[in-house]
């Protein structure tokens, strides 16, 4: 007996969409593959508990040590051309937050800064690190401030870049939140977003080096695309999606910060909004000095290299002139 012709279509209709969603999961195994075979990992795994943290190292092993830790949608390879310049004169610890490019970590709600603080700290530690200066851009911000806050004794100073500080209006894109959905995350991660986001990288990237414009190959140069396998995208999401809440609970003690902190912010940056975030930060930590940059939007790293270097060499100055010094400035 045939079946009713309605039977007939939903049944074809099932097929098409399963065949589709088994050609993009195959489209995204592939694009896994030749991302990771384009950039494979570069420096050691340190073991941390619950995850492991890709950790590249430069320069002089014996120099005063400074720590880089990237944003979101990113990996460490954003900060590796201002590394390579401050490599010169000292030890550049460069960091693979957990659950991006070659890091990993054993659960996505490991999303929030205190417990990735706590596992770069752990980091540290095993590397040998006593007292860093850390450089953070965007999201790590809020996770240098969280190492501040919890494990001060990393610490000799901060350099911030266009940080996240504070909640702020509204929250994320919708589809973070789709990604991070039961179910639907998981089968969204492995099948759509990998194709979409090689056709939106580029645009994506220009629009937050906007009004300044992408450096060339900028894409390839940072391992972009490593961002879009599934355990990394779904890491990420998490990441953006757990934020806001974080930053409710730890803004009130950031009056106890006693660390140098060096904010530099751009006043056209509509990634992360230098009112809401640097601003009241600089208002509030106890040592903390705000440079605003006319016309210059949220890749700090790539439009002021020569400021971002000078302010490392002095918070390092002052570090080497010791404690004292420090509290004066």
């Amino acid at each position: 007996m045939s079946q009713p012709a309605p039977v007939r279509i939903l049944s074809m209709f099932l097929l098409i969409v399963l065949a589709a969603l088994a050609t993009l999961a195959l489209v995204t195994w592939t694009g896994v593959v030749l991302a990771e075979r384009a950039h494979p990992a570069q420096g050691r795994m340190v073991e941390v508990e619950g995850a492991r943290l890709h950790v590249v190292e430069l320069g002089p092993p014996d120099a005063a040590p400074v720590v880089m830790l990237h944003g979101a949608s990113s990996n460490l390879e954003v900060m590796r051309p201002l590394a390579d310049r401050l490599a010169q004169d000292h030890r550049v610890i460069l960091i693979d937050r957990p659950g991006h490019g070659w890091s990993t970590r054993a659960n996505f709600s490991d999303s929030t800064p205190a417990p990735q603080a706590r596992m770069i700290s752990q980091a540290l530690g095993t590397l040998g690190v006593g007292k860093a200066i850390v450089v953070a851009h965007s999201w790590s911000g809020a996770l240098a401030l969280r190492i501040a806050l919890d494990h001060p004794e990393r610490l000799a100073g901060l350099v911030m870049l266009a940080p996240v500080a504070y909640p702020w209006p509204g929250g994320v894109s919708q589809y973070n939140y789709a990604v991070t959905a039961p179910a639907i995350g998981p089968l969204l991660a492995h099948t759509v977003m990998l194709p979409l986001g090689l056709l939106l990288a580029d645009s994506g990237a220009r629009s937050v080096f906007a009004p300044q414009v992408m450096p060339d190959n900028f894409v390839k140069d940072s391992a972009t695309r490593l961002l879009l396998r599934p355990r990394e995208f779904v890491a990420n999401a998490w990441d953006l999606v757990t934020l806001r809440a974080a930053m409710a609970e730890q803004a009130p003690r950031y009056a106890d910060i006693a660390v140098p902190v060096t904010i530099i912010a751009g006043d056209a940056d509509k990634t992360v909004s230098t009112h809401i975030h640097s601003q009241p930060l600089a208002r509030t930590a106890r040592n903390a000095k705000l440079i605003v940059l006319d016309g210059v939007g949220h890749m700090i790293q790539y439009a002021a290299p020569d400021l971002v270097v000078s302010e490392v060499e002095a918070m390092a100055g002052i570090f080497a002139r010791g404690p004292a010094t420090a509290a004066a400035n």
